[in-house]
């Protein structure tokens, strides 16, 4: 059986105690919580692609920090306050991923955490599926 290990990466804040974890281990899989363009106190970014590229920056640093990299995500799930605006979602994606994209859900939802928050997105990797 494959030990559960949770990955903290110097990048990215941790949640308060016992509410959830950023990012764990399990074997070569690695499974990403839904992240937010939260920096501190603030959401950073004025739209969805700003909010996207800081997203997934947040991933590749847990996926890093898990031994991995972001190549290795096979699965995101994308939270979209607006629909009609999925391709700025789609640009930041494109500057991140290569070859092979990741499969994907996107998924328009009614709110997030604040009125700011207009992406959320998570991910699974697969440690080691993109060499």
């Amino acid at each position: 059986m494959a030990k559960r290990t949770r990955i903290i990466s110097p990048e990215v804040a941790e949640p308060p105690p016992q509410r959830w974890s950023n990012c764990l281990r399990v074997g070569d899989m690695v499974f990403v919580s839904g992240m937010t363009a939260r920096v501190g106190e603030k959401i950073e970014g004025a739209d969805e692609y700003e909010q996207s590229k800081i997203i997934f920056g947040k991933i590749q640093d847990l996926v890093e920090a898990a031994g991995g990299q972001i190549n290795d995500v096979v699965k995101v799930t994308i939270f979209l306050v607006d629909i009609r605006n999925n391709t700025k979602v789609w640009k930041a994606r494109s500057e991140v991923f290569s070859g092979d994209f990741p499969a994907s859900t996107l998924v328009e939802i009614r709110a997030l955490a604040t009125p700011d928050t207009l992406v959320e997105i998570e991910a699974i990797a697969m440690i080691g599926s993109s060499s």
